[in-house]
């Protein structure tokens, strides 16, 4: 239901209404005459020649040549009869002139021409002319502008084809002009949908720049409202692939799997297969908890020192549980560890957190426990509730040893047979690989958790698709990839171990349409009832699933050489983008 109520103005008198009608179809009529001066096509020069252009261009070809042809036989006679070249007949004059007019046609046509498309390929204005046409609009908006304001609307693209309602367009002027903030719409309207038309189309006349190819219609703008995104004006488009079926603890599932990147599903989905005919892979979840550490400041180390000894104490863990705990019947303290540095002092809660990746959880917890440590510890000065110990979306050497979120080690045994059909390579070839490049490599680069291949990639991909937040991939890809010979050396044992993966399926972006769909087809949407974080943890199993196929397939493309063939194949397009609308 459209909540807009737009705002009638008082009836205007007898002739205060004609003059208005008359005005109103006089700024029609130019706008319409504008949109058809926009519309048509500029006058080519080609438009005044008197004969077609491909006629045209025949004719002073064929008189370039044969004029050039007719003065190279005069002038080789000219050099038997020993006659000088400077002495020159009527009809030679002609040829010349005729040859020095067709040569400057072709000159101008063809080479004005080539430099001119040079030009506009490596001109980065070329690579968006409707911004051209859009400028144009914007400069001569104030033309457009009248006491009426209904009369005043977007053209063309900069405003997507659609006039705005008059109220609207009197918000979007206080908007441009700074009267009302544009981050206070959805507050001040009540309407998100609304806020974000309004805020798109000021944005536009702003900036002087479309962003017609961003998509605005077939958005829930309400559902991100105070959650998920601040200041929308439309959404990006990612599109999803699915690999699959991965067949991992007795269970099929379809990945899917949010990305821009050619290859990234097909060479996932290869991964797969030969994981499930060699008889699916088996995960095993070692930990899970989510980790927050505040930095505390005291004025001397000993006091920090005292802190320390308080909060490590087994005695003290039950009391400081139950604070814990209050901020969410999910949370559950499990460990506290501190570090010092001078005076100041770092303390690592780490707790359960059910289905939701559980940061905010895990942050009211730490807030309670300082709340109850200040009767104590009244010198205690807090800095941040966050200190960077914790660490969260940063490498850090403390997530790689001690995990963050859910770690997770999941193997597979691949037949050779299957390694040789599907995968194209063989089983020394890999085990020789992986030592070299995931190992030996990444520990001569100092790689911080990046013994693997391209877990990222998997990672991420998934992490878009089901509404986790990307940026937490930094340690959510922390893998080690491990591959051995075994059975004689005929099969290879492949697997990834994961300490930090940092998922959930409530809350954040879960809850959107598409990325809950996501979760639905994986089984995982929304809380278990029966098993409180249940749902979370076997989302965790299936990222380090699908990251076991995405390694296991990469790394045979590259013992087989086959990397820069597929991406050649698979990941470049010859499909000019500049003409592709959206």
């Amino acid at each position: 239901m459209d909540r807009r109520r737009p705002i009638r103005p008082p009836r205007p008198t007898a002739v205060e209404g004609g003059v208005t009608r008359i005005f109103n179809r006089s700024q029609q009529n130019a706008s319409a005459a504008d949109h058809q001066r926009l519309k048509t096509p500029s006058p080519k020069a080609s438009d005044a020649l008197p004969l077609p252009l491909y006629l045209t261009n025949t004719i002073f070809f064929t008189l370039f040549f044969s004029v050039a042809y007719y003065l190279l036989h005069r002038w080789r006679d000219k050099i038997r009869n020993s006659t000088p070249l400077h002495v020159v007949t009527l009809s030679e004059i002609a040829a010349i002139v005729s040859l020095i007019a067709s040569f400057i046609y072709l000159l101008g046509f063809f080479g004005i021409d080539f430099v001119q498309s040079f030009i506009a390929r490596s001109s980065p204005d070329a690579w968006d002319l409707d911004d051209e046409i859009d400028q144009t609009l914007l400069i001569d908006n104030n033309r457009y502008a009248a006491p009426c304001a209904s009369a005043i609307t977007l053209t063309s693209k900069l405003a997507d084809s659609t006039p705005l309602p008059e109220e609207d367009e009197e918000i979007v002027k206080m908007v441009v002009n700074g009267s009302i903030p544009s981050y206070s719409l959805e507050s001040k309207l009540g309407d998100p949908k609304r806020a974000a038309s309004i805020r798109r189309v000021a944005l536009q006349r702003m900036t002087g720049r479309s962003i017609h190819g961003l998509p605005f219609e077939g958005f829930d703008y309400e559902s991100i409202l105070g959650q998920c995104c601040e200041m929308p004006v439309g959404y990006v488009q990612i599109p999803v692939g699915i690999a699959g079926p991965l067949l991992l603890d007795g269970f099929e599932y379809s990945v899917p799997m949010a990305t821009t990147e050619g290859c990234l599903v097909a060479s996932t989905n290869r991964g797969c297969k030969a994981i499930y005919v060699s008889g699916g892979a088996t995960s095993t979840l070692l930990k899970d908890g989510m980790t927050r550490a505040p930095v505390l400041r005291f004025g001397s180390a000993k006091r920090a020192a005292e802190l320390k000894f308080f909060l490590e104490d087994p005695n003290n863990f039950d009391t400081l549980a139950v604070v814990f705990n209050r901020s969410s019947r999910f949370a559950r303290l499990q460990s506290i560890r501190c570090s010092i540095a001078g005076k100041n002092l770092y303390g690592r809660f780490c707790c359960s957190t059910g289905d939701a990746m559980g940061m905010n959880m895990v942050s009211k917890g730490v807030q309670n426990v300082l709340d109850f440590l200040q009767h104590d510890f009244s010198d205690m000065e807090v800095i941040g509730i966050s200190g960077n110990f914790c660490a969260d979306k940063k490498p850090a050497a403390v997530n790689w040893v001690e995990g963050r979120g859910k770690s997770v080690v999941c193997e597979a045994i691949i037949k050779g047979d299957v390694v040789r059909k599907v995968l194209k390579t063989n089983v020394e070839a890999l085990v020789e690989l992986n030592m070299l490049k995931n190992l030996a490599g990444s520990a001569m680069a100092g790689a911080l958790g990046g013994f693997n291949a391209h877990a990222s990639n998997i990672v991420t991909a998934v992490y878009i698709a089901t509404g986790q937040d990307p940026a937490q991939n930094v340690e959510s890809s922390h893998c080690i990839t491990m591959m051995e010979a075994v059975n004689d050396g005929k099969d290879l044992h492949v697997s990834v171990t994961m300490p930090s993966i940092e998922v959930g399926t409530v809350g954040g972006g879960t809850q959107l349409a598409s990325q809950s769909a996501c979760l639905n087809l994986l089984g995982v949407k929304g809380a278990n009832r029966d098993s409180a974080g249940s749902n979370a943890r076997l989302l965790a199993t299936i990222v380090a699933g699908s990251v076991l196929a995405g390694e296991l397939s990469l790394m045979s493309a590259l013992a087989a050489g086959q990397l820069v063939k597929s991406h050649m194949k698979y990941n470049r397009s010859s499909r000019d983008m500049t003409t592709v609308s959206s």
